[in-house]
């Protein structure tokens, strides 16, 4: 795998906030162009202040000189995708040696979540466990990508009617192959373009607040 300019490993820059040594983790994933300042303030509107927030960062430089890229979109046939898989699967699997996978709920915008859904719906999971649940807000389907893995994660998907990056079809493609893999899952529609819609922040609390493990869960995968 290639390293990425900047970087000496696959755990690349993040931010953080929020308590250290919490129970339960939301980890961001921002769009192509953006960085891992985009979506941190998004956080704390989504989850409570006992929440650890983590903002992740694309290891490789936007191709216009500001922000950054989970893999180069103007390639055809996007060759640096595996790369990305794989680099992405390492830093969340760094991720759980603090806190186990089944305490975090992934959530990404655009190219972000098209890397929160490929990589949370792996066939083989992510070294055979799997996150709490997945947000994809305007994203899109990779070429070739399969959720068809025993691993049923609950999906939520928001998009904009009239996105004019990523097209509303996207998503309902994302939803009818989810579906189609036995994976629980909800699409939000609204009307407007490429965005977070804070319209759907109380719905998004609401599938966050339901799907976090419970007290005794959360026990039995602390114990030894």
């Amino acid at each position: 795998m290639t390293t990425p300019p900047g970087s000496n490993s696959a755990t690349s820059s993040e931010l953080r906030s929020g308590p250290a040594g919490a129970q339960r983790r939301l980890v961001l994933l921002h769009g192509w162009g953006a960085d891992a300042h985009d979506l941190l303030e998004l956080g704390p509107m989504l989850v409570g202040p006992d929440v650890e927030v983590v903002a992740l960062q694309a290891p490789w430089p936007h191709p216009a000189g500001m922000g950054r890229q989970w893999y180069d979109l103007q390639q055809p046939n996007w060759p640096e995708l595996p790369g990305a898989r794989a680099a992405l699967k390492l830093r969340l699997l760094d991720l759980s040696r603090e806190l186990p996978l089944e305490n975090t709920i992934l959530l990404g915008f655009s190219q972000g979540a098209a890397m929160v859904l490929d990589v949370g719906t792996l066939a083989e999971g992510l070294d055979g466990r799997s996150c709490a649940a997945l947000i994809g807000c305007s994203g899109y389907p990779h070429p070739g990508w399969d959720p068809q893995t025993p691993y049923k994660t609950k999906v939520l998907l928001t998009h904009g009617e009239q996105d004019p990056v990523v097209p509303f079809a996207a998503s309902q493609a994302l939803q009818e192959q989810l579906q189609g893999a036995g994976h629980g899952v909800e699409l939000l529609g609204f009307s407007g373009g490429h965005t977070i819609d804070e319209r759907l922040f109380p719905a998004m609390k609401r599938f966050i607040a339901s799907q976090w493990p419970t007290q005794s869960s959360i026990q039995t995968l602390d114990a030894p």
